[in-house]
């Protein structure tokens, strides 16, 4: 199983950010990437700094035949394409895509698999849990109600916006 996280505060060339991801989703067959199945799209407060935007996030369960690496090429330019720059890390986006796990597999990188913080990510586990119930951490070896359960109670409360 190939799972992608998609986030988003900030319009994009398409609209606004729950627009931009269904557009994203859209695209990546184009990008030989096969989207299986789509989590509830959820908001979130911008992290680190609360006044920034509230995010919309989501996660794909994909197929695809691209490698890990390939696979990160793609999405950055898809990221691109709707109008992310190099501002600093966690700073507003139009696009983010980040893979959370390639079919299990553990690498140092790139990219990084799975993917370093998600277990400390609310906003991550709660739509993987939608998408992928049965999903474990290649590494932890705890299910996604495990990673949820061990997380803060705000961490834990997003607002579905279906």
């Amino acid at each position: 199983m190939i799972l992608i996280a998609l986030g988003a505060n900030l319009a994009s060339p398409a609209g606004p950010p729950a627009v931009s991801l269904r557009a994203a989703l859209r695209l990546l067959p184009q990008h030989d990437v096969a989207v299986c199945g789509v989590s509830a799209f959820y908001c979130s407060p911008a992290w680190p700094d609360p006044r920034d935007p509230p995010f919309v996030n989501a996660v794909a369960r994909v197929e695809t035949p691209r490698s890990p690496a390939d696979l990160l090429r793609a999405l950055k330019q898809l990221e691109l394409a709707f109008g992310r720059s190099s501002a600093p890390q966690n700073a507003p986006r139009p696009l983010d895509l980040d893979i959370l796990d390639y079919v299990g597999i553990v690498q140092s990188g790139p990219p990084i698999l799975p993917h370093p913080r998600l277990q400390e990510r609310g906003f991550v586990l709660i739509p993987m849990r939608d998408v992928a119930p049965g999903w474990r951490h290649p590494v932890l070896g705890l299910d996604v109600t495990a990673l949820l359960g061990a997380l803060p109670r705000e961490a834990r409360e997003l607002t579905s916006l279906g």
